[in-house]
């Protein structure tokens, strides 16, 4: 056994949205738990520790090593390893997928990443978009408020649309205007949702252009957990788009299992 996997690594990902937390015993995940980012997120991440440590029967002297990742790793004085969350994207995939990913699509709370691996895990080339919540986990948790909807229920009404849909609107807040007004008009929800995800599709596409897409694709991040959104990313890049049982925890994982 190498030193790297020696004990218990927990991976702290402190995203916009949401705190994940992947606990790792010799290579493998065996706890991962989220919860809401919020003020205090030093606090909310002690908690999800204290919930692993308890449910599992664990003591703070099991633990090997802790380390942070995201917009508020920062804010976690207790890890002792900051990692870039591109770098811990990129090798908790790789790792998760066996060796196979080459390219991953990661829908994060504030931004849209695309990440091209070389064949030993490493990043080879990454473009992130940032400055629009378009297209992002935010962008999703509003159109779930605006169309009355609980997240969990998109991509069961995406399929069930009979009607293709195209949102004009690139921008965050004309998009929303434009779902109220399709509202308005009697539009069936179905057919707004998967008009929703093709949008999205096609923002990742034109982030992806020409070249970055090699070997096996993952769908990375909460979102991923959306098969009707998966399923317009298939459509738009005519190609096959695979995702993790866990898609939200890659991160958290990647940055327990850095060196």
């Amino acid at each position: 056994m190498d030193g790297e996997n020696m004990g218990y690594r927990i991976g702290l990902d402190l995203g916009s949205t949401a705190i994940k937390m992947a606990l790792v015993r010799d290579g493998d995940l065996v706890w991962s738990r989220q919860t809401p980012t919020a003020p205090g997120q030093a606090g909310l991440a002690r908690d999800l520790v204290s919930a692993a440590l308890d449910e599992l029967g664990l003591a703070e002297g099991d633990i090997a090593g802790v380390a942070a990742t995201g917009y508020g790793k920062r804010l976690v004085g207790t890890a002792g390893r900051l990692v870039d969350e591109i770098s811990a994207n990129a090798r908790g995939l790789f790792a998760l997928s066996r060796g196979r990913c080459r390219t991953i699509i990661n829908i994060g709370g504030q931004d849209l990443k695309v990440i091209r691996l070389t064949e030993d895990g490493l990043v080879d080339e990454f473009r992130m978009n940032d400055k629009c919540a378009a297209g992002t986990g935010r962008f999703f948790e509003q159109a779930a408020r605006i169309l009355d909807t609980p997240l969990e229920s998109f991509a069961r009404l995406s399929l069930a649309a009979d009607q293709p849909l195209e949102l004009n609107s690139t921008c965050v807040v004309f998009a929303e205007s434009e779902m109220v007004s399709l509202l308005a008009k009697g539009v069936r929800r179905e057919n707004i949702i998967r008009g929703l995800h093709h949008s999205v599709a096609k923002r990742v596409g034109h982030l992806l252009g020409h070249g970055l897409v090699s070997g096996e694709i993952y769908l990375d991040g909460g979102p991923a957990q959306n098969q009707g959104l998966l399923s317009a990313l298939e459509d738009e890049l005519m190609l096959e788009v695979k995702k993790l049982p866990q898609p939200q925890f890659t991160v958290a994982f990647g940055a327990a299992i850095q060196p």
